[in-house]
């Protein structure tokens, strides 16, 4: 797998509806580039925001603000010669903050990341709430979900234990996935669980940038 390098606007971009609309008249009439997109949802203060800015821009961000309605970032990789760009919406976990906005994380959604704090245990214990909002929004079961325990590198704070949130995964079939946004060692861990879902939505037809941006406002 190797990693497209070649356009700077692929990594730790946070995007308006405006922005992105342009960069597609601009950068993306290419067939040749497919768009999958990617929602991490979860409470607030799992490490959402820090997660997606680890995977699209390398490192980790300090004091990030609460996303109010929702962030965009995206990368391109590379799999199997062929480019692949991921559209990620990192969601608000406050409901004050996306009451407007959930139907539109969910409409023309290719893949889910549940994401909670292994140091916060009610942030575990609400994820089969955001299970079951999902549900409530049609996302067709084909649709892949994985879950993610974040801030791994708290371990004397640690409120979640690894066969806890396994048990939990096992019961939704959805892949468990234990790791560390802060930590810079974890970078390929976290780099694993984008890549996990790339793979599985290769084979898949991806709505084209312009739907993904025009169908969700």
């Amino acid at each position: 797998m190797e990693e497209n390098t070649t356009d700077n606007n692929d990594f730790a971009s946070i995007y308006t509806r405006d922005s992105l609309a342009k960069e597609s008249c601009q950068e993306y009439d290419s067939a040749q580039e497919r768009v999958f997109k990617i929602i991490v949802i979860g409470d607030s203060n799992a490490g959402k925001t820090s997660l997606t800015y680890r995977f699209c821009g390398g490192k980790f961000l300090q004091n990030p603000e609460a996303t109010i309605g929702v962030d965009f970032r995206q990368r391109t990789i590379q799999l199997d010669g062929e480019n692949i760009k991921l559209q990620i919406w990192d969601t608000a976990g406050q409901e004050r903050f996306r009451k407007s906005m959930v139907e539109h994380y969910y409409r023309n959604v290719h893949a889910i990341i549940f994401v909670y704090d292994v140091s916060s245990l009610p942030s575990f214990e609400s994820l089969p709430e955001w299970i079951e909002e999902c549900s409530r929004h049609s996302v067709p079961p084909m649709v892949p979900r994985i879950l993610v325990g974040n801030k791994c590198d708290l371990r004397g704070m640690r409120e979640v234990s690894t066969f806890l949130a396994q048990r939990l995964a096992d019961n939704y079939n959805f892949p468990l996935f234990e790791t560390s946004a802060r930590d810079p060692a974890e970078k390929e861990h976290v780099d694993a669980i984008f890549l996990t879902l790339a793979y599985r939505l290769k084979n898949h037809k991806p709505l084209r940038l312009k739907q993904l941006l025009w169908g969700n406002f």
